[in-house]
C-alpha cells in the first residue's frame, strides 16, 4: 500500500482520474464519494475510499478546509429578471433537479440573480472573494460576461446549456436541434405545408440550435425556406403574442406553428382564439419543454419533453467533480465535458 501523500503515475499529486481508474468508477462517483452522498452503494464507496487510501489522494474538500476556504456553499446564478424566473417552468423544474441532487450532500444551495448592470457588478463582488466553491450557471447568453469571469476567478462552473459550439466550460444540455426537428417533422407528417416558427432570443445557442432543427427539417422533406414563416421571440408569453401576430399580417395562410417554448405557445394561443383560428382544425400548435402549461393547455398542447429535472442532476454532478478536482484550471480545460440528453416529442390535441 502506498504511504499517504504518495506521487500519482505521472509525478505529481495524485488526481481524482487516478483514484477513479484505480476504484473502477467513474469521475462522478468519486466525487459523491468525497462529498459524502448516500447515492452510492457501500461496496463501490469501499473501493473508493480505498483506492484514495492506496494512492494518498487528498480530496478538494479537505484541502479547503485544512486551508479554511471551504465554504460548502454552491450559488445558482440566474442571469434574467426575477419575474421572468418565476413565470417560466424551466427555472422551477431545474431547481428541482439541482436541489434534490444537492440533498444529499453537506452543500447549501444559493440562488442569486443578475438580470442587470447592478445586480451583476454586485456578483462580481461576492465571486471575487470566492464565498463559494461552485457555480451553476442557468440561462446565459451568447454576451454573458459571467462565464469569462469565473475562468477568470478559476472558480468552478458549469453552464446550462453551451453559448456556442466552442464553449470551454462544462455544461448540461438538451437535444435542441432533434428536439426541433422532431416538432417539425411531426407537422408535416400531418400533412401541414406552411410550417411557422416563433424562436426563442436568438442570443442563445439552445434556441439558434431549434431555429437549425426546424429549418433542416423542412429542407430535407423538400420544402424550401421561407423566412417570413420565421419570427425571433423572447420566450415570454407576451413574446409569443406579438410573434403570432406578426406572423398572422404577414402569411395569413400558415397552418401549423413551432414554438420554441411551451410559455410562448400560451400566448400564440391566445392570438390564434382571438383570431378565430381553430386549433389544431386549421392550425397545428407544437410547444417545447412539456410543462404543466403543455397539459392543462386547451387543447392540451403537443410538446418536445426535455428531461430539465435531470439537467440539474446532472449539473450538480459536473459542478461536485470540478469542485473536487484539485488539478490547475489550465489542465481541467482540456478536458471539458458537455453533456447532451435526449428530447421526445409527445404528441397532444394541439396536433
Amino acid at each position: 500500500m502506498a504511504s499517504h501523500g504518495a506521487r500519482s503515475r505521472s509525478g505529481g499529486r495524485p488526481t481524482l482520474e487516478e483514484v477513479a481508474a484505480r476504484a473502477g468508477v467513474g469521475r462522478g462517483t468519486v466525487s459523491r464519494v468525497i462529498n459524502g452522498s448516500p447515492r452510492v452503494s457501500d461496496a463501490t464507496r469501499a473501493a473508493v475510499e480505498a483506492a484514495v487510501a492506496e494512492l494518498g489522494y487528498v480530496p478538494n474538500t479537505a484541502a479547503r478546509a485544512l486551508a479554511a476556504n471551504r465554504t460548502d456553499a454552491i450559488a445558482l446564478v440566474v442571469p434574467e429578471p426575477e419575474t421572468r424566473f418565476f413565470a417560466e417552468p424551466y427555472f422551477s423544474d431545474m431547481l428541482k433537479g439541482v436541489g434534490a441532487e444537492l440533498a444529499d450532500t453537506q452543500m447549501q444551495l444559493l440562488l442569486i440573480f443578475a438580470g442587470n448592470d447592478r445586480e451583476r457588478a454586485r456578483l462580481a463582488q461576492y465571486l471575487a472573494a470566492h464565498r463559494v466553491d461552485g457555480v451553476l450557471l442557468v440561462s446565459v447568453h451568447a454576451d454573458d460576461p459571467l462565464p469569462d469571469l469565473l475562468s477568470q476567478l478559476e472558480i468552478p462552473a458549469v453552464i446550462s446549456g453551451p453559448r456556442s459550439a466552442a464553449e470551454t466550460l462544462p455544461s448540461v444540455d438538451s437535444d435542441n436541434y432533434g428536439g426541433a426537428r422532431s416538432a417539425v417533422e411531426h407537422l408535416l407528417a400531418r400533412g401541414c405545408r406552411a410550417v411557422a416558427h416563433i424562436t426563442g432570443r436568438l442570443d442563445v445557442y439552445g434556441a439558434q440550435r431549434r431555429v437549425d432543427g426546424y429549418r433542416d427539417a423542412l429542407l430535407d422533406a423538400g420544402h424550401e425556406l421561407d423566412e417570413q414563416l420565421v419570427q425571433p421571440g423572447d420566450f415570454t408569453e407576451e413574446g409569443g403574442r406579438r410573434a403570432m401576430t406578426e406572423l398572422l399580417a404577414r402569411r395569413p395562410d400558415l397552418d401549423a406553428v413551432f414554438a420554441g417554448s411551451d410559455v410562448m405557445a400560451a400566448g400564440a394561443r391566445q392570438v390564434l382564439r382571438e383570431e378565430g383560428r381553430r386549433i389544431p382544425d386549421e392550425i397545428a400548435l407544437v410547444g417545447y419543454d412539456d410543462s404543466a402549461i403543455a397539459r392543462h393547455m386547451d387543447p392540451p398542447l403537443t410538446s418536445v419533453r426535455q428531461p430539465i429535472e435531470e439537467m440539474g442532476r446532472r449539473m450538480i454532478d459536473l459542478l461536485l467533480t470540478e469542485i473536487a478536482d484539485r488539478r490547475p484550471a489550465v489542465t481541467r480545460e482540456l478536458e471539458r465535458r458537455q453533456v447532451v440528453l435526449a428530447t421526445e416529442l409527445v404528441a397532444r390535441r394541439s396536433s
